[in-house]
């Protein structure tokens, strides 16, 4: 095992991977800009280091000042955490060559699902379900069209390299076609430097589901089941669930050995997620396909860890320090029902706007079943610089209806003051009866819920 560990991060999944570390009697380095130096992760960690200014670009995704940092503390491993550097490949490569470890898949695994084409073809060659799409990429209206042609409207033009739905342009009508080509092409270029994109048909009223999967360098490949992570606004997560409710355990067993099944083909090492969208067909069953591969820790891991007891955080740093796997497939047993709420510093009455500032008063809410991640305390400031993301409030029961139940007592419970959060937002959508009813899709917040109109 590693002696000490950098953390090229800040925020809650700093503090997670530092607690995890410590209890593998590992070392901690924290890098901090000038905005945080007195932040909590860097309070919780056994040594910090000044890596630059505020914005996040002459700090944490300064990938020479972070290597530099690991070599002046002696580390002998780099965390990425998620967000910033964690998938970048040029960083994860540079790190390799460094004499500091990677604590994340190789940087040539990573250059392949980093890019959606080769991603699909991958998982395609491993007898994976995908997306009806587009083999190669585009590069003219007509292909665009042909496409179209065969499969029908309406289609979905993404980012080769994109995610998070950015890049991502979806066509109605025939004469949409130019205009969402280069619209397509344009976020590609500014959120990834990437204008290249490819054609998929677009899937109108999915469920998005994903696998958490651990693999070690020795060949050993396990899923830890599946999040539901359909509540989405503008295509970006708020809430996540185990089990789906969705799925039928046929199905969930299927679409489980289906992530497994590609990232062993992929030669992918340590932790990841594969996403799945999911299309129910109105008779208790439907079909499942590819959506991509996360290379990194997900926000929402907490969900997987409650429900299985297995500490992802912990099985990274392991993998990376060589070992194997200490667990079958068959001793994963996933109990009960598990909820996460990802609470951000926005003001849901106000189109989400985000609400920087210090927080006056910070009560997490506790209890049975309440375990709560979080990267700040009572007196820290939530800085305008980086992410919303407060925290998460991630709450499990013996089944769904005691998660609703208990989640409602628990966010009720939170008192935050000094900035607004999502806090509200959420009590709304666990009292929306398309919710508690498990009538929901990825569009369900942005076409059906109504509770801050």
């Amino acid at each position: 095992m590693f002696g000490r560990v950098l953390i090229a991060n800040r925020g809650e999944i700093a503090v997670r991977v530092i607690q995890a570390a410590k209890e593998l009697g590992v070392e901690t380095v924290a890098v901090y800009s000038d905005a945080d130096e007195t932040a909590k992760h860097v309070r919780h960690a056994d040594v910090a280091r000044h890596v630059g200014a505020s914005v996040a670009r002459k700090s944490y995704l300064d990938q020479a000042a972070i290597v530099e940092a690991a070599r002046e503390t002696d580390a002998d491993a780099i965390h990425p955490g998620y967000g910033f550097l964690a998938e970048s490949e040029s960083f994860a490569r540079r790190v390799e060559e460094s004499e500091v470890a990677w604590i994340g898949p190789p940087a040539d695994v990573m250059a392949d699902f980093g890019e959606k084409t080769k991603a699909r073809a991958i998982m395609k060659r491993a007898g994976v379900p995908v997306v009806p799409g587009t083999d190669d990429t585009v590069d003219s209206p007509d292909e665009v069209r042909a496409f179209a042609d065969e499969h029908g409207y309406p289609v979905a033009i993404k980012a080769d390299g994109g995610g998070g739905g950015r890049g991502l342009k979806v066509v109605e009508r025939d004469r949409e076609v130019e205009d969402r080509l280069e619209a397509a092409r344009r976020e590609g270029e500014a959120y990834f430097d990437n204008p290249a994109v490819y054609v998929e048909k677009y899937l109108e009223n999915p469920r998005h589901i994903e696998v958490q999967v651990l693999a070690d360098a020795h060949g050993n490949a396990r899923h830890l089941y599946e999040r539901d992570c359909s509540v989405q606004r503008r295509q970006q997560k708020l809430i996540e669930e185990t089990p789906s409710p969705s799925l039928d355990d046929e199905t969930r067993e299927e679409l489980c050995a289906a992530a497994s099944q590609g990232i062993s083909a992929a030669g992918y090492v340590n932790a990841g997620t594969v996403e799945f969208l999911y299309e129910a067909d109105g008779n208790g069953a439907g079909d499942f396909y590819f959506l991509e591969v996360n290379a990194r820790i997900q926000v929402e891991h907490p969900v997987t860890e409650v429900a299985t007891g297995i500490d992802v955080v912990k099985q990274q740093l392991r993998i990376a320090a060589g070992d194997e796997l200490d667990f079958d497939q068959e001793d994963v047993e996933p109990r009960g029902a598990v909820m996460e709420f990802r609470i951000n510093a926005e003001d849901p009455y106000d189109d989400f706007a985000p609400t920087p500032g210090t927080l006056e008063t910070y009560r997490r809410p506790t209890g049975m079943g309440v375990r709560v991640d979080d990267g700040v305390d009572q007196g820290d400031a939530v800085s305008p610089f980086y992410d919303s993301l407060v925290g998460k409030y991630v709450v499990s029961g013996g089944d769904r209806d005691e998660v609703l139940a208990r989640s409602r007592r628990a966010l009720g419970e939170a008192d935050v003051e000094g900035i607004s959060t999502t806090i509200p937002f959420h009590l709304a959508v666990l009292d929306d009866d398309r919710f508690r009813e498990n009538e929901h899709t990825t569009k369900y917040l942005d076409e059906q819920f109504d509770g801050f109109e």
